[in-house]
């Protein structure tokens, strides 16, 4: 061994790959924060909108992205893999099939922009403001999914995976997955697994990580009214002619009664009430009303009657109008009674109510209190079915233990207002069950305009996931 001039031996290090084994997967991490960083930014400005054809191309190019950025974090058998939709990117790294299999899933598709307008910066030109990094789809769920790849290859790079891992990062979960569940159950034995884990929900704050136990499901509906073959003129036909757009507000406010219940019949037959024990542990999660209601510049809540907000938004059942539209919405007056009128309608679901129930029930009741002088249309457009993860499988207790780990603070158990409709499939065709490990905050805006991402909850993410494969397999 050549010596220094000191006369001290000195061990030379062949390579990058060595180098990187001698450090811990947290100081590769430390080392690699700004590159991690950057390659989000790429992903997204790649306006990946699932919903709108006019995208299709970047749908395929967020895609292939994703795919390479699995290959380079060490992940094999990657492939874009199409659909009768937007394709699904898959890749694995199986160590040893005698092990435990983890399989990741998350989605590279994001919601529609609009209204740019409102945006403070361009959405789809990632842009850090007070330590958060604003574009559509930084928290839901570009930088979610990414922190998964960015903790694989740190641990790939350093000590190794401990597990065998599998990754199906989707396009198409903003318009409800219609194509995952074939998929599923064409390549069960490709994705057979012990465990799905994922991240696309929130926790509490950025000092109290909880555990998402609960996700609602979703019945999401479309309405068109049609009265007259033609748009009228309003003072000629007004007062004599049904007009569609004042009949659909009258319809949607039945819908609702003065306690904010919904008046669908049937609609809560199957609803799953928790006891007074079960509510008072949920009470038990912090919670300010005051400031809820300041982030959102409002004066009072408003939901169903007899429930707290974290069960208004968590273990009941809504039903809520998503977009309206009728008539003449242009610059200055054009005084017509519209020949139609539509709405976007969505229902979020609760244990042990089903998607398809709740939408022909919708369906009846919606065409049964119409006017004889409209004609109604109901389009179904996707919806899934409630889901709750059982707090004593490994997997959670694993989850569990890794935040408690990284922010110092045991994690509290919450049930989720929104929905992934995958995951109740999941359950069905692989058997597997489902371990919700969210780093968002619900002030992030998803969906909405100024969506935003903590660098905090980016990177404690990446430092916290491969904590979870360590308490797994210990």
């Amino acid at each position: 061994m050549p010596l220094n001039p000191r006369g001290l031996s000195i061990k030379f290090v062949s390579s990058a790959a060595e180098i990187f084994k001698t450090m811990t997967t947290q100081e590769y991490i430390e080392q690699n924060k700004d590159r991690f960083l950057e390659e989000l930014f790429d992903l997204l400005r790649i306006p990946s909108i699932s919903a709108d054809s006019a995208f299709k191309g970047d749908v395929a190019r967020a895609a292939d992205y994703v795919a390479e950025k699995m290959r380079e974090a060490g992940a094999d058998n990657v492939s874009v893999e199409p659909t009768a939709g937007h394709p699904i990117v898959y890749g694995e790294k199986i160590i040893d099939p005698s092990l435990q299999t983890v399989l990741v899933y998350g989605h590279y598709d994001v919601q529609p922009s609009s209204p740019d307008h409102l945006w403070e910066t361009p959405p789809f030109e990632p842009t850090v403001r007070d330590g958060k990094i604003y574009a559509r789809g930084a928290c839901d769920d570009k930088g979610q999914f990414f922190m998964h790849l960015k903790a694989f290859e740190s641990m790939m790079k350093t000590s190794g995976v401990p597990c065998n891992v599998k990754f199906m990062i989707e396009g198409e979960e903003e318009v409800g997955s219609a194509n995952l569940g074939d998929y599923c159950k064409a390549n069960k034995e490709k994705l057979k697994c012990d465990v799905i884990l994922i991240s696309d929900t929130a926790m509490i704050s950025n000092d109290q990580p909880s555990l998402d136990i609960g996700l609602r499901g979703m019945s999401y509906v479309e309405v068109e009214l049609t009265g007259p073959n033609i748009d009228l003129h309003s003072g000629v036909y007004g007062g004599a002619v049904g007009n569609p757009a004042n009949i659909l507000a009258t319809m949607i406010a039945s819908l609702h009664d003065e306690n904010r219940h919904i008046t669908i019949p049937g609609f809560y037959d199957d609803v799953v009430d928790l006891s007074d024990a079960e509510r008072a542990e949920m009470a038990k999660a912090p919670f300010d009303l005051g400031e809820y209601k300041k982030n959102l510049d409002i004066e009072e809540t408003y939901g169903e009657k007899g429930y707290s907000v974290i069960e208004q938004t968590g273990i009941r059942p809504t039903l809520d109008v998503n977009g309206i539209w009728s008539g003449y919405i242009g610059e200055g007056a054009k005084t017509v009674l519209p020949s139609k009128a539509s709405a976007k309608i969505s229902m979020r679901l609760v244990p042990n109510q089903d998607s398809d129930t709740i939408t022909r029930l919708f369906t009846e009741h919606f065409e049964r209190i119409a006017p004889a002088s409209v004609k109604v249309k109901v389009t179904p457009h996707h919806g899934g079915n409630p889901y709750m993860t059982p707090m004593d499988h490994p997997a959670y207790k694993a989850a569990a233990a890794a935040l408690e780990e990284s922010f110092g603070v045991a994690p509290v158990p919450t049930r989720s207002g929104g929905s992934i409709p995958i995951v109740a499939l999941f359950e069905d065709v692989l058997d597997t069950k489902t371990i919700l490990m969210g780093f968002g905050l619900d002030t992030d805006a998803i969906h909405s305009p100024n969506e935003k991402y903590g660098l905090f909850n980016f990177y404690k993410g990446i430092e916290t996931i491969p904590l979870f494969y360590k308490h797994y397999t210990s």
